[in-house]
């Protein structure tokens, strides 16, 4: 219990958005008010500016997305904040959902233009399964908006969660001058800095202050004022245990590139967020405040440094404290193992951790022994079953051009693949083994081809196939049921890395054809052992 006092001041957190709606922008102002970086950057990267503290890879640069999850610590007001940030494009919303399984909390980021999005959607049902606290900021309200009120209604209307506006814009687009505080009942009044690179000065006065209505125009004023009213006649009620089970979210209105409501969103979701929470494990509930130290990987990244040619995995700390080059086992394959090399990130820069606490995430540089859901403790019989997988919607042929750079075509590709962000499958009646690559997105093979020329110099060439669904054929079924198997035209058995069989079909048709023909063939869309068992 010595480790309660460090648990309880962990908050854990993503933030989850469709692309463009301003996640990296404001993963950067909380590093800027947490006092983590003095001058905030824009990930787009335009001339004459710095790059985005969080995406380091080149082709992210390139491409003014985030693809990588980088792990951001900072102090801010006696907390101990972890952010992981995470992809938003959608082709690596696997990786997404695996950094989920990390948090204890998340920040979902809205349009203020475009309200509910596809890929803001899919993340939210993720959180939802897993009764994950949902905190909402409303972004780029000094741009073209939609109503606050549309915006409120389509949280809760399309995702079927209760809403509560934590403040309410002053304006929207160019009149957008601030936003009242519905807890304190104050009126906060931003200030514009350049390129919102500073924290932005911010006046606080009461809703009746004739500053606030010299502010706005008389028509926006009422409007507020009657807004308001609405809001607190016939809103939703606060309830912060609706919060902690995920049924409510606290809504923030904002500018992230402008820094307005940057630091209420941080205060609030701080004030109302949770410490680490118990974990599920084959033992049953595990406390963060047992003194038994256990953890799971969630992610793994090769190359962070380029001059190192090395790989972190990334360790979620769920109970006990960690001390570097402490004795524990290796679940997964029953080693015992000193915990050396350990480090924590802060985007590309690292730092030697010599403690950790639940909530925290470790990095852990050169192990390859370790894998994607592993769990690492000092008691084996806790295991954490936390980690997703999925089947991938997208298969191409991986050849090596050159014969002569094959070492480091299959050192790179081994590599990248122990990142689990693609998938190896091997065809059982391929005679040479050229690597069929799965993933969930496509834009997955571009950065393969480009990492692998980028960072182990090994040029590759993409053969597409038709290939559409993937699923693993229970282990019961014999070598003999699987020779004499009827497949549909196109569909084809491989092994998965660990040699077990799969079917790719070409289609969802040809996988119900192939059901309704083989009805005793049991399939899975996850490796067995698994949940999901079609029939």
């Amino acid at each position: 219990m010595s480790n309660l006092k460090e648990i309880n001041r962990r908050r854990t957190f993503a933030i989850i958005s469709h692309p463009d709606a301003g996640k990296t922008t404001l993963t950067e102002k909380f590093l800027l008010y947490g006092g983590a970086v003095h001058l905030a950057g824009s990930v787009t990267a335009r001339k004459n500016q710095r790059s985005s503290t969080s995406d380091w890879m080149e082709l992210e640069k390139k491409r003014g997305i985030s693809i990588s999850s980088t792990v951001l610590q900072f102090d801010y007001k006696g907390f101990k904040i972890n952010l992981l940030d995470t992809p938003g494009h959608e082709d690596f919303s696997e990786d997404t959902y695996r950094v989920l399984t990390a948090v204890d909390a998340v920040v979902m980021v809205i349009d203020a233009a475009k309200g509910i999005e596809a890929q803001t959607k899919k993340l939210f049902e993720v959180c939802r399964k897993r009764a994950i606290p949902i905190f909402t900021f409303i972004n780029k309200m000094d741009r073209p908006a939609l109503e606050p009120l549309a915006l409120i209604d389509e949280i809760e209307s399309v995702l079927g969660i209760g809403a509560f506006p934590m403040n309410y814009p002053l304006g929207t687009g160019m009149d957008f001058k601030g936003v009242f505080d519905r807890i304190s009942k104050e009126i906060h009044l931003f200030e514009k800095t350049t390129g919102g690179q500073y924290i932005a000065p911010v006046s606080i006065h009461d809703l009746s202050d004739p500053m606030v209505k010299n502010k706005m125009s008389e028509d926006s004023y009422n409007k507020l004022i009657e807004e308001i009213e609405m809001l607190d006649t016939a809103g939703e009620q606060f309830d912060s245990a609706s919060v902690i089970e995920g049924t409510l979210t606290p809504v923030f209105f904002g500018s992230a590139m402008n820094n307005f409501g940057v630091q209420l969103l941080l205060d609030g979701f701080l004030s109302y967020a949770v410490p680490p929470a118990p974990r599920n494990s084959t033992k049953g509930i595990i406390k963060p405040e047992d003194d038994t130290f256990s953890g799971f990987i969630f992610k793994i990244q090769a190359n962070m440094d380029p001059k190192h040619r090395d790989r972190i995995a990334f360790l979620r700390v769920c109970s006990g404290t960690f001390t570097r080059d402490m004795q524990a086992i290796h679940v997964n394959s029953g080693k015992k193992i000193r915990l050396s090399n350990s480090q924590k990130m802060f985007g590309q820069e690292r730092e030697t951790v010599d403690e950790a606490f639940p909530g925290d995430i470790v990095g852990f540089v050169g192990n390859s022994n370790f894998g994607i859901g592993d769990t690492i403790t000092e008691d084996p019989s806790i295991i954490y079953k936390e980690i997703p997988k999925f089947a991938p919607e997208h298969f191409v042929l991986m050849h090596n051009p050159n014969p002569s750079n094959y070492k480091k075509f299959r050192d790179g590709l081994d590599q990248l693949l122990q990142e689990g962000v693609i998938q190896a499958y091997y065809l059982k009646s391929s005679v040479q083994k050229v690597p069929l690559l799965g993933a969930v997105g496509p834009l997955q093979f571009e950065v393969v081809q480009y990492r692998l020329e980028s960072e182990y110099g090994a040029e590759s060439r993409l053969e597409q196939t038709n290939w559409k669904v993937l699923r693993w054929v229970s282990p019961e079924v014999s070598m003999e049921d699987l020779e004499n198997l009827v497949l549909p035209a196109g569909a084809a058995l491989a092994n998965d890395a660990a040699e077990r069989t799969v079917i790719l079909f070409t289609s969802e048709w040809s996988l119900n054809y192939f059901k309704d023909k083989s009805p005793k063939i049991v399939l899975s869309d996850i490796p067995f052992a698994a949940e999901a068992i079609e029939k």
